[in-house]
């Protein structure tokens, strides 16, 4: 592959950084990464796994001279990172995210951005239950779906570069207005690990069955439960607190479908429950036949990558 952009800097360096990493390296993407993150010990780890060529103590050192900048933080810090590399972005760079709320990443980072440069931020719909720098890997990517969404103005040659470093990666892009983003992604990842999150604090709560019961009799549905509910939480804390509108409107319509099954199965509704899981079984097969995920048992997850 055809190298894309001369230095890139990733402010972060947990699994999705990581992974674009690992992925730049592999297909001679970046001339040269550089990288950051708040902790000492995951810039340790980062500097023993060799995912930087240079790693710094701060995000302003990191972005100098980079012609492309990610922001792989949790959204709730972006506005501080945004104020601190400000007046240290090379003219001409590009600054995208991977943050998986939107409207409230626009609001925090644009203002802060330098006449000149290009503020695209995106939203790679990859990722595993696990976190930190050791996480990463190259075909985090691959055949997954890169949201971008650039604002009104944006420079066409900009926009196609990034997209090309995405797809380079093996992503599939796609364009979006950010709060058209933020309810689509309200549906399908926000709503269902706060579902998730739940169900696993259910079982915690329900002291009738004992922590061994859960863990050693776990069915496949509550084991996917634990699978998502492992995620990050400070990462899902500030998504949920920037994408509050679109996810409470979708928990709302979510408690209305609840109520339905649970009259249909008060009252012995046997048909009810049959057409409703016969509706949402098609969704199931959608996602298959459009290659996101398998059906193989445990939908084709295994080892430490899934």
């Amino acid at each position: 592959m055809t190298q894309i952009y001369d230095r890139v800097a990733l402010i972060g360096l947990g699994l999705i950084a990581s992974s674009m990493a690992h992925a730049m390296r592999a297909g001679g993407l970046a001339g040269e990464i550089t990288g950051t993150a708040r902790s000492a010990e995951t810039r340790a780890v980062a500097a023993e796994l060799g995912l930087c060529d240079r790693i710094y103590e701060t995000a302003a050192e990191a972005v100098a001279g980079a012609d492309l900048v990610v922001l792989a933080t949790p959204v709730g810090v972006m506005e501080d990172i945004a104020r601190e590399i400000a007046p240290h972005l090379a003219p001409g760079a590009t600054v995208t995210d991977v943050g998986s709320v939107k409207r409230a990443v626009v609001d925090a980072v644009a203002p802060h951005m330098p006449e000149g440069v290009a503020f695209i931020p995106g939203h790679p719909l990859a990722g595993t239950e696990h976190s930190g720098p050791r996480s990463g890997f190259a075909e985090l990517f691959e055949n997954r779906w890169c949201i971008l969404l650039p604002p009104e103005g944006a420079a066409p040659e900009a926009v196609a570069r990034l997209r090309a470093l995405w797809e380079a990666m093996g992503a599939n892009v796609d364009l979006m207005e950010p709060d058209h983003h933020d309810l689509v992604l309200a549906v399908t990842s926000h709503a269902p690990h706060l579902i998730a999150y739940t169900m696993v604090g259910v079982a915690d709560d329900l002291r009738r069955v004992t922590d061994s019961e859960v863990i050693n009799y776990s069915a496949a549905g509550f084991r996917d439960f634990t699978r998502i509910a492992a995620s990050d939480p400070t990462m899902w804390r500030d998504v949920f607190l920037t994408n509050k509108d679109a996810t409470l409107e979708i928990l709302g319509r979510f408690t209305e479908e609840l109520f339905a099954l649970q009259r249909a199965i008060r009252t012995g509704d046997g048909d009810h429950l049959h057409d409703y899981f016969t509706r949402t079984r098609a969704i199931r097969r959608g996602i298959i036949e459009a290659g996101q995920d398998t059906d193989a048992p445990n939908f084709g997850r295994g080892g430490s990558k899934t």
